[in-house]
């Protein structure tokens, strides 16, 4: 009796043990698999990242009517693996775009689209400033990611400040665009600035309805990107 009672002790051990080895294997398995889901993932959704002013952050109007929503929507409609983050901000400048962008940049961007400048022209702001303050911007991106893509917005700003500096203005971001082999959206407000019926009552800010036009303007070009 003694031997049969130690034979079955040692058998439930046996199997216990066998059991415990069994769910070990499976939840190190389940958790194998969760993790190369997570990378599989992140992998899956790139980022494009709109560093920008009001224009970015869409002044005046309701979540998601913004731009960088309307070409979120777009891409989900097509099935790309991308997604968009919004990092407009009301009043931004090209400095004080450089002074930020150092923890805008905390997360892996695939595609960095610089809508900045605008602020800058309707302050009078030295051209040349402006033009440093956001080769220092790319500069920095570049640094961070060699790979990254970047686009430029273009910009053009009303000759209240004279015919000299609003030329010279609009000619910064092409040239850039050249210098350091960007892609250029001409003008970020074309067919959109100086029209009363896409702009709100402050005649800068477009309107929900002017906000599509400004998402066809980059998506000519961002479509490009994505295609690579």
């Amino acid at each position: 009796m003694r031997s049969f009672t130690l034979f079955l002790s040692l058998f439930i051990f046996i199997v216990c043990s066998s059991c415990g080895e069994s769910v070990k294997k499976e939840e190190k398995a389940a958790a194998e698999e969760s993790t190369e889901s997570e990378i599989s993932e992140e992998e899956k959704n790139k980022l494009i990242l709109f560093f920008g002013d009001s224009l970015t952050a869409g002044y005046g109007l309701e979540q998601g009517e913004a731009f960088p929503e309307i070409i979120q929507v777009k891409i989900d409609s097509l099935g790309l693996s991308y997604q968009v983050v919004n990092a407009g901000l009301s009043g931004e400048t090209s400095s004080g775009g450089k002074n930020r962008i150092d923890w805008v940049l905390k997360q892996n961007v695939d595609v960095f689209i610089l809508e900045l400048g605008a602020n800058d022209g309707l302050r009078g702001i030295p051209l040349e400033e402006t033009r440093k303050n956001l080769q220092e911007i790319i500069d920095f991106v570049r640094a961070e990611n060699p790979d990254i893509e970047i686009i430029l917005a273009g910009m053009q700003i009303p000759p209240n400040m004279g015919q000299d500096y609003t030329s010279e203005f609009k000619n910064i971001f092409p040239e850039l665009a050249e210098k350091n082999e960007l892609h250029l959206i001409p003008f970020l407000l074309e067919d959109v600035a100086g029209n009363p019926e896409l702009n709100q009552q402050d005649g800068i800010h477009p309107t929900a309805e002017g906000h599509k036009f400004v998402a066809e303007n980059v998506w000519e070009v961002l479509t490009t990107v994505l295609k690579k």
